[in-house]
Parts: structure tokens; sequence; C-alpha cells
């Protein structure tokens, strides 16, 4: 099936006249290669003919000059034995070579009788009389052929021989190829022959040859007559077959463009051609088939329209029930922020009234370690206000940005959680390097250093230290936090809300969170490591070289 496909390409996209034509001309094609094998083949033949014309008649004219070199022979030896006696050997010889020059030959001068002695004289010539008298022992045709000498050596065998050269031939005055048979009469030493030419044997094949050819043409000639007598009448039927075979198509195209749009059956009556016929019966169970999906397509449409329609009703009533869901969940979520907006800001007048009375009273009693307590907790509660505070305005506003004294700033954040380490029995130690300036916002840094202090007094081991470093590397500001305490889990899930690594410690656990959003935003790589001894967190600050510092100065 597919080499049938492969096949049928060439004929894809064009009419059934020009398929016909292309048929028709490729017939004729066939049919002159035929003729040209046929025409081919007669010359082949005509070849082989040729050479046989030629052998036979180099046959034909080698028997004949056979016979009258052996006629003459004949003649001479008769003179010889009667006359030999009674008349003088010259006067003889003479008298036979006159004798010789006179009788034989043809009526074109080509089958005369040309007599030798072995010496190589000419003793008789009658076409080329000049010769006689002259020794021609030597000479040689333009092949190279001693011809003279060469009829004088085939004379002495027994039979004589043949010897094949070329010649002044007497019709034409041109060298023509010839051949000749020569025979000796040893009495005198006499070479006797005669010979024919052989271009009267390419006269013949020409001749033969024109006859050929004026039949091969006549030949050609009727049998182009006819092809073009076949094609003219292949058209006419093409045009004839072509026209009925679009009538009856033309029906098909009506019925289809009627069936497109009413349910109609063909008629196979109103087709002609049988092989159709059968068609018909495929068309019809397709019509079938088809009015028949289109009827359950109508129905199958009704059905869904109604489908459609309750599920279009069944959204609208979702949409409004989830529209009234969404009004009342942002109104809760409004109401919760305005809760937690009220209640930061109610906690801030008693916490500043707190940490102010807490002043007082070191200023009035001096240090107590209950008091000392007391200010820690604040300290915390200060803290966590901070990062409420923080939590509820950091979508609203933007904190601008400015140069800052790292060094210094992080000692006094450290100085305010001073107490705060003491109260749980932590001392926190420092290795600060001065004069490290950051691009960056004030309330920001202060809660990644807050909740890193925060952490690192609630987490830590008792009474361990609690190291915190801030130095230059490679460009950037190194802040770190070192703790003794239990190895962190998993050091990824300590930034997510609300997560807290022992559920014994008390918080939101909104810190660490806090943090990781304010890097991200910043661009402070964070590294935490934690094993079975101490736990460390490292934040890379943009800033901190000797360049930064001079352009922030």
């Amino acid at each position: 099936m597919h080499r049938l496909k492969k096949l049928l390409v060439p004929f894809q996209n064009h009419s059934i006249t020009s398929i016909y034509v292309r048929g028709m001309l490729a017939i004729f094609f066939l049919i002159s290669l035929l003729v040209s094998y046929a025409v081919y083949s007669e010359y082949r033949h005509f070849d082989q003919e040729a050479k046989s014309i030629r052998s036979n008649y180099i046959k034909e004219q080698k028997e004949s000059i056979v016979f009258d070199t052996n006629r003459v022979l004949k003649f001479i030896a008769n003179e010889y034995y009667v006359r030999k006696l009674t008349v003088d050997e010259g006067v003889l010889k003479r008298q036979i070579t006159n004798a010789i020059s006179q009788l034989y030959g043809r009526p074109d001068e080509t089958g005369y009788i040309f007599v030798y002695d072995y010496d190589g004289t000419c003793l008789s010539d009658p076409v080329q009389p000049q010769n006689i008298g002259k020794n021609l022992y030597g000479y040689k045709d333009p092949n190279g052929v001693q011809v003279i000498k060469d009829l004088i050596d085939v004379s002495k065998q027994k039979e004589g021989g043949f010897v094949q050269y070329t010649w002044v031939k007497p019709t034409t005055k041109e060298r023509s190829p010839k051949i000749s048979y020569a025979r000796a009469f040893e009495p005198w030493d006499w070479m006797v022959g005669t010979g024919v030419y052989l271009d009267e044997a390419d006269k013949v094949i020409v001749a033969k040859k024109e006859v050929l050819k004026k039949k091969l043409s006549a030949y050609l000639l009727k049998i182009m007559l006819l092809m073009t007598l076949l094609f003219a009448a292949g058209l006419i039927g093409v045009k004839v077959i072509n026209y009925i075979i679009r009538r009856e198509i033309k029906r098909f195209n009506h019925f289809f463009k009627r069936a497109s749009s009413e349910y109609v059956l063909i008629d196979d009556r109103d087709i002609r051609f049988k092989e159709f016929k059968k068609m018909t019966i495929y068309i019809n169970r397709m019509v079938d088939e088809i009015h028949e999906r289109k009827n359950r397509l109508k129905a199958l449409n009704k059905s869904l329209e109604k489908k459609v329609a309750q599920k279009t009703q069944n959204l609208l009533e979702q949409n409004q029930l989830l529209a009234k869901e969404k009004e009342f969940s942002e109104g809760l979520v409004q109401a919760q922020d305005a809760f937690i907006q009220r209640s930061i800001h109610e906690m801030n007048t008693p916490l500043a009234v707190i940490m102010t009375h807490i002043d007082i009273y070191r200023m009035k009693h001096g240090e107590d370690r209950y008091m000392s307590k007391i200010e820690a907790g604040a300290k915390m509660i200060a803290t966590l206000y901070d990062d409420l505070s923080y939590m509820v305005k950091k979508d609203r506003f933007a904190y601008p940005k400015e140069w800052i004294d790292f060094s210094g700033f992080l000692l006094e954040r450290i100085r305010f959680f001073q107490e705060v380490a003491e109260g749980n029995k932590h001392t926190i130690h420092t290795q600060i390097e001065s004069g490290i300036l950051i691009c960056f916002s004030d309330i920001e840094l202060q809660r990644v250093i807050d909740n890193n202090l925060s952490n690192a007094i609630k987490y830590a081991k008792k009474e361990t230290d609690i190291q915190v470093n801030l130095y230059r590397e490679k460009g950037k500001a190194v802040l770190v936090f070192q703790t003794y305490s239990p190895k962190i889990k998993d050091t990824q899930k300590i930034f997510e809300p609300f997560h807290r690594e022992e559920s014994r410690v008390e918080g939101f656990g909104l810190g660490l969170e806090i943090v990781k959003s304010i890097c991200d935003s910043a661009g402070v790589q964070v590294e935490v490591y934690s094993d079975e001894v101490h736990t460390l967190f490292k934040y890379y600050f943009e800033g901190g070289s000797d360049e930064t510092i001079a352009a922030g100065r």
C-alpha cells in the first residue's frame, strides 16, 4: 500500500485529461524507443551484411583473377612450346607480350595482365606503358609494401599467391586499395599477374546502403504517420471519455452539495458507470450515518445547553457566596489588624512608664537584684513590641537607608541587652572592629541585632558566654553571633514563622522570620552552623571595606 501511494504521488493535483495525455505520451515514447531499436538493429544487421558482401566480393574477385592469370599462363605456355623451335626467342617474347596487352583486360581497364621478370623489370603493362623496361623491384606503396618484390616472391610458389597494396586506379587516376594474384612462368623467369581494385566492393555496399536508407525512411514515415493518427484519435477519445466522466462527477458534486444541508440519498439509476454505481451504496450509507449522528448531536447539544445553564447558575451562586465570604474575611483581617495596631499602641505607653520608673527607682535606691529582673523582662517586652510594630508596618512603610556606624550601633544594642544577659546568667563577649560603615536602615539593622541577641540569651546553655564579633572580610562587613546551645535540627526551618526548636521555650517564633525577610530584601547573605557544642549565625553585609568607608564619610 505504501509503495502504491508513492507511485500515485506524481498524479496528485492533476486533471483526468492531463493523466490520459501523460499516459499517451508515455506510450508514444515507448513506441519511439521500440522503433529506434528496430532501426538500430536493421543498421547493425546491414553492417554485418556489408562485411559479408565485402568478403564475398573479394572471394569472387580472387577466383576471377586466378582464372584470368592461369588462362594467360596457358596461352604463354602453348605459344612457347609450339613456336620456340621456329621463332627467335626475343621475337617470340615480344609477340606474346603484345598479344597479352591486346587480348586481355576489361572495358574499364582494371582487369589488365602485367608481366615482370624476376629482376623486377616491367615487360608488359597495357595501362601504364611508360613503365615498360623500368626496374620496379624496389618500389613501395604509401603503406610500405614492396609491391613488385612481394608479387615475384609469391609467384614462385607452386600455386602462386596474393598481395594486397595500393595502386593508381586507371579510371580515377587516384590510389586505391588493390589485391593481385601472381604466378611464375619458369622457362623465361617471368612473373605474370593481374588484380582487382577493392573500392568496387565499397561501391556495391554504398548502393545497397542507399537502398536501405530509402526503405527505412519510408518505414519511419509510415510509422510516424500512423502514430500521429493514433495520438489524434486518442486525444479525441480522451476528450469524449473526460466529458462523460465530468458529467458523472458533476452529478456527485451536486449530490454532495445537497447532502451537506439536507437529508437526501443518491439514486443509482442516475449513474451510468458500473464502477460508480458500486460507490452509491457506500455513499448512501455514509449519508445515513451522518444524518443519524447529526440528530444525536442535536439532542446532545440540547442536553448540554441545559447542563451548562445549570452549571452557570450554580457558579453564580457559588461566586456570590465566595464574594460574601471574601468580604467577611477581609473585614475580619482588617478588624484583626486594627486590634493588633491598637494593642501595640496601647502597649507602648505602659512599657515606657515601666522603663522610666525603673530608672527613677535605680537613681533613688541603687542597684537591686529584683529590679534588674524586672528591667530585663521589660526590655524583652520592648524587643517583642518592636518586632510586632515592624511586622505591622513593613508592608506599608519604606525604611530609608543611610550610612550607619555599624561598630558603634552594635555596641549600643549590646549594652541594651547586657543586663538581660546577666539576669539569665550569661556574659556577652565582643570582638568588634572599629570604624565599619554600612548603608542600611537603622530600624531594620536593630531588628537583625536585637533578635539574634534575644535568641542567643534565650537558647544559650546556663552560665555560658555569648560571643559577638564584627570584622571586615573581602569588602564585606561580617557580623557573627556564637553561643553554646543545643544543636539546631533543621537550620532552614528556623527562619519559618512560628517555628521553635524546643516547645519548652516560650515565644512566638517570629524573630528569625523577620531577620530572614530583612536579609533577603537587602541582599545580606546568611549562614548558620550548629553542632552538639555550639551554634554560629553569620551575616555578610555589603560595605565595610576601606573604599566604602571613605565613600560613606
